[in-house]
């Protein structure tokens, strides 16, 4: 059951993501979960340290793992722009 909400929640967390950097039109419901669980890795990686959450995949499902959840699918996607048209949208 923890599978489930992990891909739903991300896939809502990424879909997010993407309409926060205007992307959602190139995007599916796949790349959308695939954007949130690895723009939680990252936020993981990068941000909650610096903020002292968790992400959703440390089962966090706080407003703080949601939150640093959703910045690092936002850098995720900040980057993926970066390198496919030379700059962030």
């Amino acid at each position: 059951m923890n599978l489930i909400i992990w891909l739903v929640v991300g896939g809502l967390i990424g879909w997010v993501a993407s309409m926060l950097m205007r992307t959602d039109g190139q995007q599916g419901i796949i790349l959308n979960i695939v954007v949130g669980i690895v723009g939680a890795f990252v936020g993981g990686w990068l941000l909650a340290p610096m903020f002292g959450a968790g992400t959703i995949n440390q089962n966090d499902f706080s407003v703080g793992g949601l939150g640093v959840s959703l910045l690092g699918a936002v850098i995720l996607l900040a980057i993926v722009n970066l390198f496919r048209r030379g700059r962030v949208r």
